[in-house]
């Protein structure tokens, strides 16, 4: 059986909510390691989920990204092992320059929590193995700090390597001003790294998984959970 590990910073908030998807939906080892506590890379896949790491102090993610753990996800990374960022994880790992780019706070600079409709852009990561290119989501988010930048120059690079996962889009599969929550460039709600195996999103695919918890009776977080596992089941972890 494969196994994950949560990571749990000071002021994760999200962490036992993917733990539980992981364990009871997806019926994985998952288990909720302490930074401080993960001094090998002993598992199959990682994911650092959200919330206020540190208080986001200096800027969110900044000092998480600092923490001896990611020396062990970066480990992980070269193994080519799955690595899920969820809002504060994508801080973090782009902080940690794991992933490209900045994350600002909100163009309205105000807390923005509300659910928003996704377009997956590729199908080449472990975590959208299962999804269609061009399929919408609907997931959740819930942040401050969420807009998304990069110059345009980098942006064409994004583009080009397949590695903007996510986009926010409207009712008609369209990403517009209006569909966009937070200001993030190009509407960029996901991205990955060159190889595809490190991706980052703001949206919380943990609280769109179990359908009770949908204002649409929809499970389509799952996906994303239901992919890595594939993905881990066919590398045989």
């Amino acid at each position: 059986m494969s196994r994950v590990a949560v990571i749990q910073y000071p002021g994760s908030n999200c962490d036992l909510d993917a733990l539980e998807i992981l364990q009871k939906v997806e019926k994985t080892k998952a288990e909720l390691i302490w930074h401080k506590d993960l001094k090998g890379d002993n598992y199959d896949a990682y994911v650092l989920p959200g919330g206020f790491s540190y208080g986001d102090y200096l800027r969110a993610g900044a000092i998480a990204a600092t923490s001896p753990s990611l020396k062990v996800v970066r480990e992980a990374v070269d193994e080519n092992k799955p690595v899920l960022g969820i809002c504060n994880g994508l801080q973090i790992l782009v902080e940690a320059e794991m992933l490209p780019g900045a994350v600002l706070r909100n163009s309205g600079l105000r807390f923005v929590c509300a659910w928003t409709r996704l377009r997956v852009e590729t199908t080449r990561t472990p975590f959208t193995t299962l999804a269609q290119k061009g399929q919408t989501l609907r997931i959740p988010i819930a942040h401050n700090e969420g807009r998304y930048y990069l110059d345009s120059n980098e942006i064409r690079d994004l583009e080009r390597n397949e590695q903007i996962v996510m986009r926010y889009v409207n009712e008609e599969n369209e990403p517009t001003e209006d569909a966009n929550p937070n200001g993030s460039i190009d509407n960029i709600a996901g991205i990955c790294n060159e190889k595809g195996n490190v991706m980052g999103l703001m949206p919380h695919p943990e609280r769109a998984s179990l359908r009770v918890l949908s204002p649409d009776g929809q499970d389509d977080g799952r996906i994303i959970f239901d992919s890595m596992m594939k993905t881990l089941n066919a590398a045989g972890a």
